[in-house]
């Protein structure tokens, strides 16, 4: 099976062994692929290599797997607007009488976390969740899916990881009890500031009422907004005394506010939004969730193109471990070290 290096993937094998131009020895056959034989692959000019049908079939199974992987895309985005309109309607239970019903939450969140415990594409999620536009109800699908997500790269528990993902999920309920002139603003201040940061509190009691065994899921509305410094609300309470599932959820609420913008208004690269995700992991935000965050995000990204600073167009071909946002890029038929190249910042990735 004949494959451009550039669409190779981590476990594809070589079939036969691999030679450069000038006839040197580069990898032997059987050798399971992985970043670093990319790297090398393409540092040594070769286009093309010979790998086993991946998935141990032939390129038919492999088409039909590509097939397959479409459906289940198309399938996984019925799942969303699901649970996206399940949520509009606990919303205004709890904006109607205080308290939701549990088991609708269960029922519309589960069957997606239990759909994506197989196929864990991460960057086509967060990519097809940005393009929606933004209210609170798809904001707080994103952030139980992506708080998912961080909790599963932290070895938790499968039911840790459920209840961690609700946690999410519910973690910005307290809005129903925010007037809605407030919640359409985009910019707040003084009182109506004031009104908007109660949603913490609002949310730890609607929540209380209406899961009365479990208190950590409460916690993660009060507490999601908190920072590990003590410069959060509602609280101001410092690292210790934040929950672990607080923490995540914290992550995940801030990554995907800053990766969505209201009313289509521009918003930074999710390249620029790792980097501040990153920045706050020394000190604001848990660093333990923030980097399981970028530590598992950037890796998928090998393979994109990419927007430099100085206004190449390149490909990603090998993540530096020791400096993460600085990779090796392909630029045409030469390759830039970012990692050398300091002034040269990748400024924007391209999924199509």
């Amino acid at each position: 099976m004949k494959t451009h290096v550039m669409e190779l993937k981590a476990g594809d094998r070589l079939r036969e062994d691999t030679f450069n131009g000038a006839g040197l020895h580069i990898l032997p056959k059987g050798t399971v692929i992985q970043t670093e034989e990319i790297a090398l692959l393409i540092r040594q000019s070769i286009d093309y290599v010979d790998i086993d049908p991946r998935d141990g079939g032939s390129e038919e199974a492999y088409s039909s797997n590509v097939a397959d992987s479409i459906g289940f895309s198309q399938e996984l985005r019925k799942n969303f607007d699901k649970t996206i309109q399940a949520f509009q309607a606990i919303f205004l239970e709890a904006l109607t009488t205080g308290k939701f019903n549990q088991s609708m939450v269960d029922e519309q969140l589960l069957p997606t976390l239990e759909a994506l415990d197989d196929r864990k594409n991460i960057t086509t999620l967060l990519y097809m969740l940005s393009n929606d536009d933004v209210n609170i109800y798809n904001h707080s699908l994103q952030v139980g899916l992506l708080s998912y997500y961080i909790a599963t790269w932290l070895g938790y528990s499968r039911e840790e990881c459920h209840e961690i993902s609700k946690a999410g999920y519910l973690h910005d309920i307290g809005k129903s009890r925010v007037r809605q002139s407030i919640k359409n603003k985009t910019e707040l201040q003084g009182e109506e500031l004031e009104e908007m940061r109660r949603h913490t509190h609002y949310g730890y009691e609607i929540i209380r009422e209406s899961i009365k065994d479990n208190k950590t899921i409460a916690l993660a509305a009060l507490q999601h907004h908190e920072y590990e410094d003590g410069s959060g609300y509602p609280m101001g309470t410092g690292r210790t005394e934040i929950h672990p599932y607080s923490q995540i959820v914290a992550v995940a609420n801030a990554y995907v506010e800053m990766t969505t913008s209201p009313r289509r208004q521009p918003h930074d690269s999710l390249i620029t939004v790792l980097r501040k995700v990153y920045e706050l992991g020394f000190g604001k935000l848990n660093e333990r969730a923030v980097q399981a965050l970028t530590q598992n995000l950037l890796p998928n990204f090998i393979g994109k193109r990419v927007q430099l600073s100085n206004g190449e167009n390149a490909t990603i071909v090998y993540n530096n471990p020791t400096d993460i946002f600085k990779p090796l890029v392909k630029v045409d038929d030469f390759f830039r070290d970012l990692a050398r190249e300091r002034e040269i910042e990748i400024v924007e990735i391209f999924f199509e």
